[in-house]
């Protein structure tokens, strides 16, 4: 593949900037979204909730972003150890990994938490918003911050394998 290098870093660092805004939009939740509906009475918690959550999945940026990450994480994994640089492919493998995770985490914990909370919402008044809020909360939260900490951690890889791809690129071939 003779484009490989001339794409290799432009691909890495879209990874490494779409990463780090999905680390950015998980930490929002753990710093102020949640810390600020906690305390919220629970038909607040839920509609408030419910309504984030129908913004985020009707939003195609959102989409974009998501999927665009696993999978430019992905090419940069492939073209950086096509490259040769075994760091720098290593260090993106370890990123592809983590971020794998928060997609694992999200659409295994997060998303059917979400559904359950639309369903909810969509019942109005005739939901019981305590229960649902119970059954909602504290997964969502702990499955959040995993979700940071792996994003955040994905982040650093990518970070590590620009300062190696960047070494290798600037030695005379």
């Amino acid at each position: 593949m003779q484009t490989a290098p001339a794409v290799a870093g432009p691909v890495l660092a879209a990874a490494t900037i779409g990463t780090g805004l999905m680390a950015g939009l998980y930490f929002a939740f753990d710093v102020s979204v949640m810390p600020g509906l906690a305390g919220a009475d629970d038909r607040t918690f839920v509609t408030v909730m419910g309504t984030i959550n129908q913004v985020i999945d009707n939003s195609a940026l959102f989409g974009l972003l998501f999927v665009g990450v696993f999978l430019a994480t992905g090419v940069a994994a492939v073209l950086q150890r096509r490259l040769g640089g075994p760091d720098a492919a290593r260090w993106t493998r370890t990123a592809f990994a983590l971020y794998a995770l928060s997609v694992a985490i999200t659409l295994c914990v997060n998303v059917p938490l979400n559904r359950m909370l639309a369903r909810a919402v969509s019942l109005g008044g005739t939901a019981d918003f305590g229960v649902v809020r119970g059954r909602f909360e504290r997964r969502w939260t702990s499955a959040n911050v995993v979700r940071t900490l792996a994003c955040t951690a994905a982040l650093g890889a990518l970070g590590r394998a620009l300062v190696l791809h960047g070494r290798g690129a600037a030695q005379p071939l």
